[in-house]
Parts: C-alpha cells; sequence; structure tokens
C-alpha cells in the first residue's frame, strides 16, 4: 500500500470512528402534514444517512447516522423549522448498532 492510499485508508477509519449514530422519536402533530419527507430533505442536505418513518400514537421515529454536530443541527431543524408540526417532545438515544447506511430514505 502506498503511503496516499495508507493515509486515505488512515482518514477514513478516522472519519468513520467519528460518526453517531441516533435514534430520535418526536411526539406531536407530526403526521399527516409531510414530516418524513421535510426529514428526509435536510438530512440529504446535511449529508445523513439513515431513515425515517411514521410510528403509531402519532409519533415519527428518525435515525440518523454521520457526523455529531450535522445531527444535532438535524434536531434543532426538527423541533422548530416544519411550519404545519406541534413538536411537544422529542427523546434522543445514542446507538450502538453495527447497521450502517448508505442513503437516507423514508420507510413506509
Amino acid at each position: 500500500m502506498s503511503f496516499r492510499l495508507t493515509k486515505i485508508y488512515r482518514l477514513n477509519q478516522k472519519t468513520k470512528n467519528m460518526e453517531e449514530k441516533i435514534r430520535v422519536l418526536v411526539y406531536g402533530k407530526v403526521q399527516g402534514i409531510g414530516y418524513r419527507n421535510f426529514v428526509k430533505r435536510y438530512a440529504k442536505m446535511l449529508g445523513l444517512r439513515g431513515y425515517v418513518r411514521n410510528l403509531p400514537e402519532n409519533r415519527v421515529e428518525a435515525v440518523f447516522c454521520g457526523d455529531k454536530n450535522d445531527i444535532e443541527k438535524m434536531i434543532e431543524i426538527m423541533k422548530k423549522n416544519h411550519p404545519l408540526a406541534e413538536v411537544k417532545d422529542i427523546k434522543i438515544e445514542k446507538l450502538e448498532s453495527e447497521v450502517n447506511f448508505s442513503d437516507f430514505h423514508i420507510i413506509f
């Protein structure tokens, strides 16, 4: 392996280790208003991977993989930026899963 390839490999490993996986549960008026599409659009803009889906009892679940700062930005966006949403509560949980996502998508 050349020096350049070794350096790139080490940078990729460092980046991979800095990534976080976070599960977010959002409670309130977040279904039937385009909230999942809103989350997907901003997650992709921030370069996050994972998914968003509706859950029973007017909840939305999102799992984000990516840079910690970008995930924190995403959570702030989810709290305030959808014009029709009424977010009452958000629960955040760090995941230790080995599952990796290649993109961000909506689960129907």
